[in-house]
């Protein structure tokens, strides 16, 4: 059993690292719980040209090792491996890793979120290569190109219309015959010269070796199949915040979001806070994580200062 610690940070993007920068300057000796696979849905990417401060430019894992090793260089300490369970019943809070508890008076919650994928070898492949979660992160590299995007909701259409920035064309790529998006983004969908529907299709494969180049689809209705030559496929189905382990104990909305209060990184328990994707379903930007959890530092150790609890 270890001393009770001022906060444990559990997860690693850009949110919990912010965290853990902001948190370990404040002298709250931070331990952060960074799972198996560390560095969040940036370790998924290849380059990242939005993030301030980078004129040309950097690496998504490069970002991540620079966040980190500045987190360090504070005091950060490290468990690279997963939370198995927590219990926020009572203070101090309890978290697992393994048969190991660790013990702290606040938490931060920087689980992040997950992009619902297609399940295709291909895509994990090519994942970072011409396959992307995020328009606008990657839409710029594919200037000029046809490009490919899969889905039909809120998030699909709002991607396609975003690429037509880039692309000659934009296909949207969906298994039924009308959206489910909302009808105002679905109208305007509709009015772009540059989308291209394709209705009752699904992907099949996404073809290329080191980079897209183009995909096998199948119309549902007739079983026919066929190629598709574009540059990139944009995978628009959803996400799916990583917050089972907080079930039954956070207040989560009717998706699985972490809830927080007025504002501020507050979940429904005091002493508890929320930052990144696992309370933003809107942004889902680098920049907008690391804001967050840079919120969540500082109101944790207000909070900490509230309490008395904080050993400074």
């Amino acid at each position: 059993m270890s001393d009770v610690r001022d906060v444990i940070i559990i997860g690693s993007g850009p949110a919990g690292l912010t965290a853990a920068i902001y948190a370990a300057r404040a002298n709250l000796a931070p331990l952060m719980i960074e799972g198996v696979t560390w560095g969040g849905q940036l370790q998924l990417t290849t380059e990242v040209e939005n993030f301030p401060g980078f004129v040309d430019g950097i690496m998504g894992p490069e970002l991540m090792q620079t966040l980190r090793d500045q987190a360090a260089r504070f005091g950060t300490e490290f468990v690279t491996d997963n939370v198995d369970r927590v219990d926020f019943s009572a203070r101090p809070f309890r978290v697992w890793v393994g048969d190991r508890e660790f013990r702290s008076h606040s938490v931060i919650i920087s689980t992040g979120a997950t992009a619902k994928m297609l399940d295709l070898p291909s895509e994990q492949r090519l994942l970072g290569h011409g396959v992307s979660t995020c328009a606008t992160c990657d839409g710029f590299f594919f200037r000029g190109q046809e490009i490919a995007v899969v889905g039909g909701g809120d998030s699909a259409v709002e991607e396609a219309n975003f690429l037509t920035r880039f692309a000659s064309t934009v296909h949207l790529i969906h298994r039924r015959d009308s959206l489910r998006a909302s009808k105002i983004m679905a109208d305007r969908a509709a009015a772009n010269p540059k989308i291209t529907f394709h209705w009752n299709t699904v992907v099949d494969e996404v073809l290329g070796d080191g980079r897209v180049e183009g995909l096998a689809l199948t119309d549902t209705t007739t079983g026919v199949s066929s190629t598709l030559p574009v540059g990139a496929l944009f995978v628009a189905i959803g996400h799916d915040p990583n917050s089972s382990l907080f079930t039954g104990q956070l207040a989560l909305d009717e998706n699985g979001y972490l809830l927080t209060s007025g504002g501020s990184t507050s979940t429904s328990i005091e002493g508890v806070f929320g930052s990144g994707d696992v309370v933003d379903h809107v942004y889902r930007q680098a920049i907008t994580a690391a804001g967050s959890g840079c919120q969540a530092a500082i109101d944790c150790e207000r909070w900490l200062e509230s309490q008395h609890a904080g050993a400074h």
